[in-house]
């Protein structure tokens, strides 16, 4: 661990497990735990394997808010720069949590799409 707490006893495990490495493994987690890999494994391929896992299930990843949106229904508008319409986001910040937002704009270019 990066930053290892000096109380924790010697017999709890230091690193994470090698299942870890297995990409499969991801299809089998739920989003909660897919979203605290993704925010407390930051630099690391299991981030990556819970990016790409949560993409699976149709989350994207807002670059300007940094956090993940679903949508919540078809979008109202659809233009070739944004969609607008209600979404469902992850609020890593206040509450960890899933939230709706209503009437979000979401606009392309804050979208994080390098994942394949």
């Amino acid at each position: 661990p990066r930053n290892p707490y000096p109380g924790a006893p010697a017999s709890y495990p230091s690193v994470p497990s090698q299942i870890f490495d297995n990409p499969e493994i991801f299809s089998k987690l739920g989003t909660d735990a897919l979203f605290f890999i993704f925010y407390y494994s930051q630099g690391t391929y299991q981030q990556y394997l819970a990016a790409k896992e949560l993409k699976k299930q149709s989350w994207r990843y807002h670059k300007k808010y940094m956090t993940w949106f679903q949508r919540h229904e078809e979008p109202k508008v659809t233009t070739d720069e944004y969609e607008q319409g209600t979404y469902v986001y992850f609020d890593y910040e206040t509450g960890w949590c899933q939230r709706l937002k209503a009437d979000f704009r979401f606009e392309y270019s804050f979208l994080e799409d390098s994942l394949s």
